[in-house]
């Protein structure tokens, strides 16, 4: 047996979450792999939105799907998820911190991740996934964690399961994934 690595196990999960023609949400589109990815899994039928801040990110992400009609790219901030999206959702996938190979003083926040995961949260079918990687080596991302970590665990365990998976024995502040399914 081989223990997954944090994104390869984020995965696994979003393939047991999301079918064909399913809605689903990418927080954060960085580069555009997690919006791809899920573009496959939900199929022409589907609907991806992908969110980002960044010019950069949006860029990008448009050029790694740009053969995928059924995308929706929007350069906002993910606490704005309601404003673009109102109809029930089989998952939602953040990578916390800042994009990869960019400006790492643009980073994501505690105060926007919390808006974005409750609204993610009520857009949630049962037995949908929310799927959030934490990284928190940078500068903010401690508090941006610890807050993270505080909403998670109070959230109540007759709707929510809420997982923890992370390599405990690495150095410098490795990424751990929250995995919360609606019951």
């Amino acid at each position: 047996m081989t223990l997954k690595r944090v994104l390869p196990f984020t995965k696994s999960l979003l393939e047991q979450a999301v079918s064909l023609g399913d809605s689903v949400i990418d927080g954060t589109a960085g580069n555009g792999h997690d919006t791809h990815f899920l573009a496959e899994l939900t199929g022409s039928t589907g609907k991806v939105f992908a969110f980002d801040i960044q010019a950069e990110a949006i860029e990008a992400t448009n050029e790694r799907v740009k053969k995928f009609q059924h995308v929706t790219l929007i350069h906002d901030s993910h606490a704005k998820i309601k404003e673009y999206v109102t109809e029930p959702i089989s998952a939602a996938v953040f990578n916390l911190g800042y994009l990869p190979k960019g400006d790492h003083s643009i980073i994501t926040t505690a105060q926007s991740t919390l808006s974005a995961l409750e609204q993610s949260l009520d857009l949630l079918k049962i037995n949908g996934v929310l799927l959030v990687v934490v990284y928190s080596g940078h500068e903010g991302g401690h508090e941006e964690r610890d807050a993270v970590m505080g909403f998670v665990s109070t959230l109540p365990q007759k709707f929510f399961d809420v997982l923890k998976y992370e390599f405990i024995n690495q150095q410098h502040s490795p990424p751990f994934l929250l995995a919360i399914e609606k019951k």
